[in-house]
């Protein structure tokens, strides 16, 4: 295929950068981590992006979306990772929302995208129950009573959780902890009684929360897609999201690199400038070249998830485990070639630094890929 975009997604791309760079500079971040706020985002900001249309960019427009692909979310995605601008779409749209879409019927669908799109309505996706990355290792249980379900269980990491409107919370159904089937998915009022959430901040800044369900019942209209069969829909969701969130870190990147090209032409040393060093171009160039490879992969996966492709979980997973391997090396390169002030909170490649060891661990980190990866390979 042909690694370019047409004329609109260009124009989407450029809006998205020019919204972001005026709106959610770096700054902004900086002023929701110093007030500790308790939202992580700004809602006005949040308000100004969904009539921009980006919440409801991948939703079909039955549901009061703009039928868009996941190739236009992961391009406004890339623009927000530039400026670390905070948002709920990983949260709300790419995980709890692509549940819904996946698997929810037509009355769940009908209920909840629409808020999705308008803005009204933040939602998460509660699956994570240990340290590292394993969809499968789920002990939350969901024992059937009368017409409904008896949730009983912990889960942890849970993107935005803490300010969720409606929570999509995994459970085991049937089988053993680890078992890939025996999982199912229902939505959760996360103020009904017996559910308790607590928020965490992560090295990034941004929130997540703990969450907590003590012999919550919910009725069997809560149950999203069928029964013990929601392996098959979290596979997919977050494959989609596991991709976006790869673009994030494209964003990312390519802003810590244009950063420190900057600073390597600016600052003088030894009365000369630094970028003249010839091992200083070194590692730019090594820089340069895996951040082009890294773009070609994004929107190759981006492209493969739209068309349905059958290598597309294996790209989702290629992805992810390059962006974290590249996301690292780079990160950590911008700090060193910054010297002593990239050691300091004052300069905004740190921030950059943090940013990037959170979406590392976020959805599987490389090491969870790599094998994921192989064993699509058949190794």
């Amino acid at each position: 295929m042909a690694l370019t975009l047409n004329g609109e997604q260009q124009l989407l791309r450029d809006s998205a950068r020019n919204f972001v760079s005026t709106h959610a500079p770096v700054s902004h971040l900086r002023s929701l981590r110093d007030r500790n706020d308790d939202r992580g985002y700004s809602p006005v900001l949040w308000e100004q992006m969904v009539e921009l249309g980006w919440a409801g960019i991948a939703i079909p427009e039955s549901y009061g979306g703009a039928g868009l692909g996941l190739l236009e979310l992961g391009l406004v995605m890339e623009e927000c990772g530039r400026t670390l601008a905070p948002t709920p779409l990983l949260s709300t749209v790419l995980l709890a929302g692509n549940a819904v879409l996946e698997a929810g019927s037509e009355a769940q669908k009908s209920a909840l995208l629409p808020a999705v799109c308008e803005g009204n309505k933040v939602m998460a996706l509660a699956f994570e129950e240990r340290s590292r990355f394993a969809p499968y290792q789920v002990a939350c249980k969901a024992e059937a009573r009368g017409t409904g379900f008896r949730l009983s269980g912990r889960k942890t990491f849970v993107l935005d959780g803490h300010i969720a409107d409606t929570l999509v919370v995994t459970a085991r159904t049937q089988g053993e902890v680890g078992d890939r089937d025996g999982i199912s998915l229902f939505l959760v009022d996360p103020k009904q009684a017996g559910v308790k959430i607590e928020r965490t901040t992560t090295l990034d800044s941004r929130n997540a929360a703990q969450c907590s369900f003590e012999a919550v019942d919910v009725p069997g209209d809560a149950l999203l897609g069928e029964l013990h069969q929601g392996a098959d829909v979290l596979d997919r969701v977050l494959d989609r999201a596991t991709v976006c969130l790869s673009a994030e870190m494209l964003g990312l990147v390519s802003q810590t690199y244009d950063v420190t090209l900057d600073y390597l032409k600016t600052r003088v040393q030894f009365d000369a400038r630094i970028g003249s060093f010839q091992a200083l171009q070194h590692r730019a160039v090594d820089m340069f070249c895996e951040l082009e490879l890294c773009k070609s992969l994004v929107l190759e996966a981006l492209t493969a998830a739209d068309e349905g492709r059958d290598d597309a979980t294996m790209l989702a997973s290629a992805v992810k485990a390059r962006l974290t391997d590249a996301s690292r090396w780079i990160t950590r390169q911008a700090v060193q070639l910054h010297g002593g002030i990239g050691m300091t909170d004052e300069h905004d490649i740190g921030l950059y630094l943090k940013r990037g060891a959170a979406t590392e661990q976020t959805l599987g980190d490389s090491a969870y890929h790599l094998d994921r990866f192989a064993s699509l390979r058949g190794f």
